[in-house]
């Protein structure tokens, strides 16, 4: 594959990044990725994850810096991706990243992962975030009503209202994505703008009608056992918050003048949803208090709540109805381009590399991914999901981190119209903080994590099928 990369690459150095025939069109301009940046990472779990976060550790300190920490790694992880999806302006992203530095085997196991866990996983959990937030407006939605329940081959089968609803939604985006990217992009844009606009309610609210007063003091208050493993459950919940910037690089191929608008666009981007997700806490805190947070799973309407009454609540239920929906479009639109990428390498069944003749869209890559999404909607709890989500996710972040050092080395004659800055410093406290991500999640969920790390072992009996019959 890497003669195929570097002649693509040495094909993009127009204003527009050319394509090849056959190729998906580029028709993200810089401002497009940026969005597209912000419309992953902000989706519903910041509206979600803080109150349990604060249930689990009851530190207001410790809640902001657990915010403030998750959001320099992510900003240390865009950097060291940056790099890399300069090299490797193609749809893939980080499939691209490890097959380059580690060969065909690992990064089969990541795209395995995505399909099985990592992204439609997550977009199922977006998904069901975003339910419960429909569920304001329409009771019966909410995870309190049963859809359907029967009884098949000796086991009982129970589907909520809000697994109904999630599942729909997937649906509905998966039907736009296979018949128009342009206006799947275009729909992510406005949608993030008006999540933008609607997320700043709650922070304008809270500085002139703070109805608490957070207590900053003592940083790790008295009856929290293991305030460390805390700490650490707690940054997998912020990860998953964050989680979403990365996926920028799996649209390369249909991103304009790649090489600048990659590393702008994931620099940019996440530096803004830092600055979104800090503000939006101390809202929380000074909307609700210690009390008031702890537990609490629809944070974000209840602070609203505390703040304007029922208007308040409207609005915030609103925006984040748009923001979920918008970072499953978002999700959704970036999702098969990995499946596409595989299918064109044969390392996935072929059909998945293929392009639609009349609509340019990689229909089959997209089917995929949203009919698995749309099951996995069915199952699992908000919690459960994400949890099964970060673990895989972390495991191939660090390998991700390390292929930039790796393809230092190996490769060195590629052109980087991007270098990471800080490196080697920056790149290795990426690595250091997922890995010490990776032990702490398998040491505090250990059954999710296994599950997790079942899963992937499963992708290698299929990768050594899928080439024997490729050959």
């Amino acid at each position: 594959m890497s003669s195929a990369i570097e002649s693509q690459v040495a094909g993009l150095s127009g204003s527009e990044g050319g394509a090849a025939a056959g190729d998906l069109k580029r028709h993200i301009g810089l401002w497009s990725a940026i969005l597209l940046v912000i419309g992953n990472a902000i989706g519903s779990g910041i509206f979600l994850t803080s109150g349990i976060m604060f249930q689990r550790l009851p530190s207001a300190t410790l809640l902001m810096l657990s915010w403030a920490a998750g959001g320099a790694l992510t900003l240390a992880g865009a950097l060291t991706y940056a790099e890399m999806g300069a090299m490797y302006p193609q749809s893939g992203g980080l499939y691209v990243f490890l097959q380059e530095a580690y060969g065909p085997f690992p990064a089969f196991l990541f795209g395995w992962t995505c399909l099985l866990v990592i992204l439609t996983g997550q977009i199922a959990a977006i998904a069901i975030g975003f339910a419960a937030y429909l569920s304001y407006f329409f009771p019966a939605l909410s995870a309190e009503h049963v859809f359907f329940s029967a009884t098949l081959f000796g086991k009982h089968l129970t589907v909520l209202a809000n697994q109904a609803t999630a599942f729909v939604t997937i649906l509905v985006l998966g039907a736009l994505n296979y018949v128009n990217a342009k206006s799947s992009n275009g729909l992510n844009a406005f949608l993030t703008v008006l999540k933008i606009v609607g997320i700043a309610v709650v922070p304008l609210l809270a500085v002139f009608l703070a109805r608490a007063h957070p207590v900053w003091t003592p940083v790790v208050p008295q009856g929290v056992a293991h305030p460390a493993a805390a700490f650490g459950v707690s940054m997998i919940a912020v990860l998953w918050a964050f989680d979403g910037w990365q996926y920028v690089c799996f649209a390369a191929g249909e991103i304009k003048n790649p090489q600048r608008n990659v590393p702008r666009a994931l620099t940019l981007g996440v530096l803004l949803v830092i600055v979104v997700f800090m503000a939006i806490n101390v809202a929380y805190l000074y909307a609700l208090g210690a009390e008031g947070l702890s537990g609490t799973v629809r944070v974000g309407e209840r602070a609203a709540t505390a703040l304007a009454g029922r208007p308040g609540a409207v609005v915030l239920s609103v925006a984040v109805m748009i923001s979920a929906f918008g970072c499953c479009a978002a999700m959704m639109l970036v999702c098969g381009r990995l499946f596409f990428a595989m299918g064109r390498d044969g390392v996935f069944p072929r059909y998945f590399g293929r392009i639609h003749p009349r609509f340019g869209t990689p229909h089959t890559a997209v089917t995929l991914t949203t009919l698995w999404a749309a099951v996995f909607a069915l199952t699992g709890s908000y919690e459960q999901l994400y949890t099964y989500v970060m673990f895989g996710g972390l495991l191939f972040a660090v390998a991700a981190g390390v292929s930039l050092f790796v393809l230092r080395v190996k490769r060195p004659e590629i052109p980087r119209p991007y270098r990471a800055w800080g490196y080697p410093v920056v790149p290795m406290i990426f690595i250091a903080g997922m890995l010490l991500l990776v032990v702490n999640t398998l040491m505090q969920r250990p059954r999710e994590s296994l599950t997790g790390l079942l899963l992937i072992l499963l992708g290698a009996p299929a990768y050594f099928l899928w080439r024997a019959r490729s050959r």
